[in-house]
């Protein structure tokens, strides 16, 4: 790979993917909760070991939480009654330990929900599904879920890691619509989503995988975007 041409290449289009993230839209509560039986807000991770503590806890993914509660609360006032939080939950060997450090592991606080969400008084009333990958739609009950609520065809998901996680879940439920040719609503507002961020340098000095933050969450929302996914700044 040529650095030289890879550089000029990739110029024209990180200034475009920065104007085009400056410009998305918002969407208003009442267009997306408008009929509630009909929606389903999926977070996907958004629990202690990636927001507050553990190897994996990232301080810029734990901006996310307030947000996403906030969303949480506006829903339930409108009548959403599907909240589903996908979250990590680990076996104590979890063959995925092989490419990221033990974390999340079931039983342990880090596999818990944020405190913000415990202390909101639906939480009794979210239906809570265990993974063990990035990718709820495997061996979580999530396709289960689905297919049990064909009403069901606006999905609005938030969580993290942007280019992990999130990403796979919001093409997940994207391209299984896709296939099946149903229609259906993948919105993905960015206020509620973001990454974590490895500089290179301490990369290097740690023997670790370089993972530039800004960079991958601007381009994987571009990525589900091209997908057919609906990324918005935000609901309001």
């Amino acid at each position: 790979m040529n650095i030289s041409s890879l550089n000029e290449q990739s110029q024209a289009f990180m200034v475009y993917l920065a104007e085009w993230v400056e410009q998305l839209p918002a969407l208003k509560n009442e267009e997306v909760f408008r009929d509630p039986s009909r929606v389903a807000i999926v977070s996907v991770d958004v629990i202690n070991g990636f927001c507050a503590f553990g190897p994996l806890a990232s301080p810029r993914v734990g901006q996310i939480v307030e947000p996403i509660a906030r969303l949480f609360e506006q829903a339930w006032e409108a009548g959403v009654r599907n909240i589903l939080l996908i979250q990590d939950t680990h076996e104590p060997d979890a063959v995925e330990f092989a490419q990221w450090p033990p974390h999340c592991v079931r039983g342990t606080a880090e596999a818990e929900p944020v405190d913000r969400f415990k202390q909101l008084p639906f939480f009794g009333q979210m239906l809570q599904m265990p993974k063990n990958s990035i990718h709820s739609g495997l061996n979580t009950g999530l396709n289960q879920w689905v297919e049990s609520h064909p009403e069901v065809d606006l999905f609005v998901v938030v969580g993290d890691c942007t280019d992990l996680c999130t990403y796979q879940l919001a093409m997940h439920l994207r391209l299984d619509a896709n296939a099946r040719q149903l229609s259906r609503r993948v919105i993905l507002p960015v206020d509620g989503v973001d990454t974590y961020d490895l500089p290179v340098e301490v990369a290097r000095s740690q023997n670790l995988l370089p993972h530039p933050g800004d960079l991958f969450h601007g381009i994987f929302l571009y990525h589900m975007a091209l997908n057919g996914v609906e990324v918005v700044t935000r609901i309001e």
